[in-house]
């Protein structure tokens, strides 16, 4: 299943993002790049901070460097 699920962000990566004419999302890593690497740090528990990752990034959110946490939390760094 984290396979499958990797497969698909990184088609998304490769066909949908790359196609865009500028960068949209306001952190870095991208939010995909951080699904991808919650889902092969934490397998299908990943899919839970790559949700929560999403959820953060709106218009309203300061945005900046987020990186996938050593270990499993909901707690920004920095």
């Amino acid at each position: 299943m984290v396979r499958i699920l990797c497969d698909l962000i990184r088609w998304y990566q490769q066909d949908i993002s790359a196609q865009r004419p500028f960068r949209v999302c306001r952190f870095t890593p991208s939010c995909s790049q951080y699904m991808l690497e919650a889902l092969q740090r934490f397998g299908l528990k990943g899919i839970l901070l790559g949700s929560w990752r999403l959820l953060r990034c709106q218009p309203f959110s300061r945005g900046g460097y987020d990186p996938v946490p050593n270990h499993f939390t909901f707690r920004r760094q920095g």
